[in-house]
């Protein structure tokens, strides 16, 4: 137990002030420490103390990682948004900084429509993009499917809490977050434990879904639905959107249209699509590409410089074209012309930002 620890427990526990400012007094003051010590906030601080101690004993008891906004396993994409919380406590040993994150979510009131998306989406995802960590709030529908898709396909995943880790709520997905803890994932919340479930608790857990992941993909959503709530917040945080769409007289996807539609999102018709909008590696056409004479197999007309780009694309997720040009030793003129046809052949695509990928 450390007073910073004990501190930002104190803090979060304040009425007073809003979010937002919580977290830009730490920021201010250093500390949460500090931020306790604050004119602002240090009479009602001083009376939470003792309440935050009984909670750090409990947590400490539990073996629940409490991690304070200044520690170094706190998620740095989260730490980015204004408004995140000053604390969070996590049970299990998952890795909240891993190279990528996706949050899935999407309605309650999943279709059978939405159960094959869902394990399609997240299946090919842990096949050509492994280690990628699922995030989403253990909710019924699309996020324990989402959370479940996860466990099958060996993917990390971590549900966001919308109450302390004393429970799990709903209790029907009670095995589902053993499961995930078990098999290297984990429950992360920023409430301390019995706090009182309340409808408001998760909008604020939505924030904490879409702060912690560079994407959100929306599988089903109606137009208005808690999972537009976190699409507004993921283009709020300026992260990338991406939705499945569906039917135009289906009620749980309208949302998904409506965002599509308004180009507040990327169409998601597969995981290809998400891996060419972020620029992520595909290794499962990496690692066929590597196999031993499968250039010479699958294109046998290869001239010079087409294999010379191939080769300086081989080990990158991406290159833009002005840094192919330098690593093949070629003029612009030449290399953009054979990018366009080796692309009509099928042999590279352009990706975000004008990258070019095998």
């Amino acid at each position: 137990m450390t007073e910073e620890q004990v501190s930002s427990i104190a803090l979060s526990l304040c009425t007073r002030p809003v979010l937002r400012l919580k977290c830009q007094l730490v920021k201010e003051c250093g500390s949460a420490t500090e931020a306790c010590r604050h004119p602002s906030v240090r009479e009602m601080a001083f009376s939470f103390m003792a309440r935050a101690e009984e909670e750090m004993a409990w947590v400490e008891k539990n073996r629940i990682r409490c991690i304070c906004f200044t520690d170094n396993d706190y998620p740095t994409r989260l730490k980015q948004c204004a408004d995140a919380p000053v604390v969070l406590f996590a049970l299990g040993d998952v890795d909240l900084n891993p190279t990528r994150v996706l949050a899935v979510v999407g309605t309650r009131h999943i279709t059978e429509y939405g159960r094959k998306m869902c394990d399609v989406f997240i299946r090919e995802l842990a096949q050509k993009c492994p280690g990628t960590l699922i995030v989403s709030g253990l909710a019924y529908g699309v996020d324990v499917h989402a959370h479940r898709a996860a466990l099958q396909g060996g993917l990390p995943t971590v549900g966001v809490m919308a109450h302390g880790l004393d429970q799990v709520y709903p209790a029907d997905h009670r095995q589902t977050a053993v499961e995930m803890i078990n098999l290297g994932g984990g429950l992360i919340t920023e409430f301390v434990s019995c706090t009182h479930i309340e409808k408001s608790y998760f909008v604020q857990r939505n924030r904490i879904v879409a702060g912690m992941a560079d994407a959100t993909l929306i599988v089903q959503g109606a137009e208005k639905s808690g999972s537009m709530v976190t699409a507004r917040l993921a283009h709020d945080y300026d992260r990338d959107l991406f939705c499945c769409p569906g039917r135009v007289n289906d009620i749980q996807s309208e949302g998904c249209n409506r965002l599509i539609q308004r180009q507040m999102a990327h169409m998601a018709l597969c995981v290809d699509d998400l891996l060419e909008t972020m620029n992520w590696p595909n290794e499962l056409l990496r690692q066929q590409v590597r196999q031993d004479g499968i250039q010479q197999e699958l294109f046998p007309n290869l001239t010079p410089e087409e294999e010379r780009i191939i080769s300086t694309l081989r080990n990158s997720e991406g290159l833009h074209l002005n840094d192919i040009c330098e690593r093949c030793a070629m003029p612009v003129g030449d290399v953009s012309a054979l990018l366009f046809s080796m692309e009509l052949k099928g042999l590279v695509r352009q990706g975000a930002g004008g990258h070019y990928c095998l």
